[in-house]
């Protein structure tokens, strides 16, 4: 394959819903161009984007793929990825790296929950978009109510540029709005024939076409006033409007296809190849310390890196995009996140699995190399002395939480490391050990995203593990003031122990005045680890404690503020004032104070009538309104607050405000109820009082579970 330049190399990512036929597309758009001489079937496991075992085993895209193919005198890089929500940790950083997008809505659903999802990705990252509505040969294909939808998600930049003659079964006949003619398909679909468009359908043809021609024109002052000279433009004009109007985006084109039945797909490379923005037409990318960085050969050598992979046989496969300059085989880069040296030493391009590998690559193409050793999805690698960073990518948060532990202990250092590893493939996965709880959590975005771990864990690296539910972050505090003393006194021999302290303990808040009647020598303000604050006040009077064991009296409130007295949850939020006590000239000593200290907080926290405080979510489900009394319902049944619904076209949102405790598997049962077109997502909101009836339960189990068999 020749080098291309900048000008003539397009970047497209297919985008849309579970089930909206993008993998059939890419296949489809690659037999076109012939790259492909048949055509490979998702029922069958054999396309070249979803190649990976997992996905062929499950049958649905779990990772983004790209692939790369020639149209005339322009090389297209189309970039295959998940519809399944749970996998937008792959979907994002390709959008970022695409030069347009084709969002694919199926003709039966037209505008989904995941295409929602979708556009909020698309819309920020200010990418052109082409719309292309497919399998308008499905039976229950709705041509007009997708375009329809379309306009109201992504408004009136929406623009038809093709509509069916017929849909269902019969679809084989598309009018084109551009070119004034009508594409005829025999059942097999492939090259149409072309025919004048029927004298029935001239009329509505003709209307679109005004509009087309306007939409075209408005994106450029000349072209409008060719417009109004000649009441028309050609389709050279057209075309120079349209590209214009989508990079600034106030034209997303409309197109028609069946990938399955390859009808339309031609036309739709075609646009791609003549019409569609080129790397080099889109605005520079803005580096992280606020500057530009245009996508010409002629700048410094920038990569960006925005996949990882392993491979059993290869190793970590590195995914990027050149930004600018030049790339050639064995060049050294460096990493601007870590400042190590990388020596590319293997580059290719990529064809799904396969790669070919190449001498060089230039400003805007994509490309991959094979065993980088210090870099991973969202870093910048650029050449030394020109020092260049692009923002890091933003991923999704996770919406499932899981205990992640090896079957057998002996594995444990071997389950780090590849939780790892598939943390650097994947980024949307979170990994962390909860001190709090001694616990190692898992994130993902749903329970398909987690069972992809899972998969890996077993096949790829041979491990058998266990999930859990993470133990619920309780906090207590009290309600009321309370005081209480305890004397500690042991004697065994020799020197002993002995220390008495008297305290007073109460709820403490932001702005809380200075406590009267006490004599205060000295405040300490400490904010704990777990959230919150402990006020601790030096009261003592008369030197009856001596000043070196008032940190030992703390770190005693300390120990038992960190494993509370009702469930052993950290306290928070109490203020503790140390007014009196007893210390003996020989037998007092720092742990003798720190048993007193913890023992006297522990007996007046149980009197200051104790309140345990449960974590609240702010919860937004959004669901298909013929299903929103099943959501509804379920959420009523979890201690929920519903807050409001917002419509959005058929798409409802439901707001409300969920104890952590009741979302546990949650995305698991919402995915349940709405047979996989419901989505959520959540984010810490506050603590809140636990119901009496729960507390009681709740400080019962936990002591019962103190009490020795």
């Amino acid at each position: 394959m020749k080098v291309y330049d900048e000008k003539h190399i397009k970047n497209v990512v297919l985008l849309g819903a579970h089930g909206s036929g993008k993998t059939t597309l890419a296949e489809t758009m690659l037999y076109e161009a012939g790259l492909l001489k048949r055509r490979g079937r998702v029922e069958e496991g054999n396309t070249v984007s979803d190649h990976a075992p997992l996905e062929r085993e499950r049958g649905y895209s779990t990772q983004s793929a790209c692939m790369h193919t020639e149209w005339r005198d322009d090389k297209i890089n189309l970039i295959d990825t998940p519809g399944l929500d749970e996998f937008l940790g792959e979907t994002i950083p390709a959008l970022h790296m695409a030069d347009s997008c084709v969002l694919v809505l199926n003709a039966r659903n037209g505008v989904e929950v995941g295409t929602e999802l979708l556009w909020e990705q698309v819309a920020p990252a200010g990418r052109p978009v082409i719309v292309a509505i497919n399998q308008l040969d499905h039976p229950s294909s709705d041509f007009d109510a997708a375009l329809e939808q379309a306009r109201e998600l992504l408004g009136p930049a929406v623009t038809v540029m093709q509509y069916p003659m017929e849909q269902g079964e019969g679809f084989h006949r598309i009018i084109d709005l551009l070119r004034m003619t009508m594409y005829v398909f025999k059942d097999e679909g492939g090259k149409p024939e072309k025919q004048p468009i029927p004298e029935a359908e001239r009329e509505r043809a003709t209307g679109l076409h005004k509009e087309l021609v306007e939409k075209a024109a408005e994106n450029d002052e000349q072209l409008m006033e060719r417009y109004f000279e000649k009441g028309e433009l050609d389709e050279d004009e057209m075309s120079k409007g349209l590209r214009m109007g989508m990079l600034q985006r106030t034209c997303f084109p409309v197109f028609c296809l069946s990938a399955a039945r390859n009808m339309g797909s031609g036309r739709l490379m075609g646009f791609i190849g003549n019409v569609a923005p080129a790397a080099s037409d889109l605005p520079a990318a803005s580096t992280a310390d606020g500057g530009l960085l245009p996508c010409t050969v002629e700048g410094p050598a920038v990569l960006y890196v925005f996949k990882t992979a392993n491979e059993a046989h290869t190793g970590r496969i590195n995914y990027f995009k050149v930004m600018s300059g030049e790339l050639r085989e064995g060049q050294e880069l460096e990493n601007a996140s870590t400042g190590a040296v990388e020596r590319l030493g293997q580059v290719f391009i990529p064809m799904g699995k396969d790669r070919k590998p190449v001498d060089r690559l230039v400003a805007g193409d994509i490309g991959g190399a094979v065993k980088l050793k210090d870099t991973g999805t969202g870093q910048t690698l650029h050449g030394k002395g020109n020092a260049v960073r692009l923002p890091a990518i933003a991923f999704p948060s996770p919406r499932l939480h899981h205990t992640v532990n090896a079957t057998d202990n002996k594995e444990e250092e071997k389950l780090h490391m590849a939780l790892l590893e598939i943390q650097l493939e994947d980024p949307s996965i979170t990994l962390h050990y909860n001190r709090e709880s001694s616990e190692r959590v898992i994130g993902t975005l749903g329970e398909v995203h987690l069972g992809v771990v899972e998969w890996k864990l077993a096949n790829r690296y041979k491990l058998a593990v266990r999930f859990g539910s993470p133990k619920v972050a309780f906090r207590e505090t009290i309600r009321k003031p309370a005081a209480a003393m305890y004397r500690h006194k042991k004697q065994t021999g020799g020197s002993g122990q002995f220390a008495e302290v008297h305290l007073r303990i109460e709820p403490w808040h932001e702005g809380m005045p200075a406590p009267a009647g006490v004599n205060v020598r000295n405040t300490e303000q400490i904010d704990l680890p777990t959230g919150g604050k402990l006020i601790f006040m030096n009261c003592i009077t008369g030197g009856v404690i001596d000043n070196r064991f008032m940190p030992s009296i703390l770190k005693g409130v300390m120990e038992k503020m960190e494993q509370g007295p009702l469930t052993g949850s950290p306290a928070r939020d109490i203020r503790v004032l140390v007014h009196d006590g007893k210390m003996h000239p020989v037998d007092s000593n720092d742990i003798s104070f720190r048993i007193a200290g913890l023992m006297a907080f522990k007996d007046a926290f149980i009197q200051a009538d104790p309140l345990l405080m449960e974590p609240i979510q702010e919860v937004e489900v959004r669901v298909p309104g013929d299903l929103m009394g099943e959501v509804m319902t379920d959420l009523q049944g979890r201690r929920s607050i519903i807050l409001g619904i917002e419509g959005s076209g058929r798409i409802q949102v439901v707001k409300a405000q969920v104890p952590a405790a009741e979302l546990d598997r949650y995305s698991t049962r919402l995915r349940s109820l709405t047979q996989g077109r419901g989505i959520h997502t959540e984010r810490f909101l506050e603590y809140r009082p636990v119901p009496a009836d729960l507390q009681q339960r709740l400080v019962h189990d936990h002591q019962r579970q103190e009490v020795p068999a």
